[in-house]
């Protein structure tokens, strides 16, 4: 298959609306978590929602996208996140691929594995970019490690994965129930997994 029908494949006029849609709650919930200085994020729901419908690719793209529009628009720190935001998205498809997204619980498990692998891309980020400090409700718990003796390194590490652990598998539950939820003639018509189509 030519890379030209591959992408017209995975970028139907359908998904390219959805990914839009998503990037839009991504950034109005991002903002807002951020205005409110919460300690997780509840960035990337349309992101993960997309990889879980269209799949890695698209889902990837969303994520890369919603950073970079964010960071033109209010927050270059976002923009600084995109490889991690991209990263979440074909995580995310990859797990809904191989029938992570079938049921609740499966979903938890699906977000640690994107909680681990977003760590190990944004804790190089936040470390050699941002110093360990981001100005986000997470750096709480950088503030807390380095009161207690630890190193920046091993503080940023503890700070991404946890407040990440929590971001991911709510972001992630939250995910299959919009899925769950949605009519299985729309979820059919969007859904590109089969996996996906078949657990509801």
């Amino acid at each position: 298959m030519s890379l030209s029908k591959r992408f017209k494949e995975d970028f139907t006029t359908t998904t390219i609306v959805l990914m839009s849609v998503a990037i839009v709650i991504n950034i109005v919930a991002g903002q807002l978590v951020s205005m409110l200085k919460l300690p997780i994020f509840l960035d990337s729901i349309g992101t993960v929602l997309v990889g879980v419908l269209a799949g890695p690719w698209a889902g990837g793209l969303t994520g890369l996208l919603t950073n970079l529009i964010w960071g033109m628009i209010t927050s270059p720190v976002a923009a600084a996140f995109s490889p991690v935001a991209m990263a979440i998205g074909i995580v995310a498809g990859l797990c809904a691929r191989y029938g992570l997204f079938k049921t609740w619980w499966l979903a938890i498990i699906a977000g640690v594995i994107i909680a681990v692998f977003n760590a190990v891309v944004a804790v190089p980020i936040r470390l050699y970019m941002f110093g360990g400090i981001t100005g986000s409700g997470a750096d709480f718990i950088t503030s807390y490690m380095l009161a207690l003796g630890k190193d920046m390194f091993g503080s940023v590490v503890v700070t991404v994965f946890t407040s990440n652990l929590i971001d991911k598998v709510v972001t992630a539950v939250l995910a299959w129930g919009i899925v769950k939820s949605l009519p299985v003639r729309t979820l059919g018509r969007l859904s590109r997994e089969k996996t996906v189509v078949s657990a509801v």
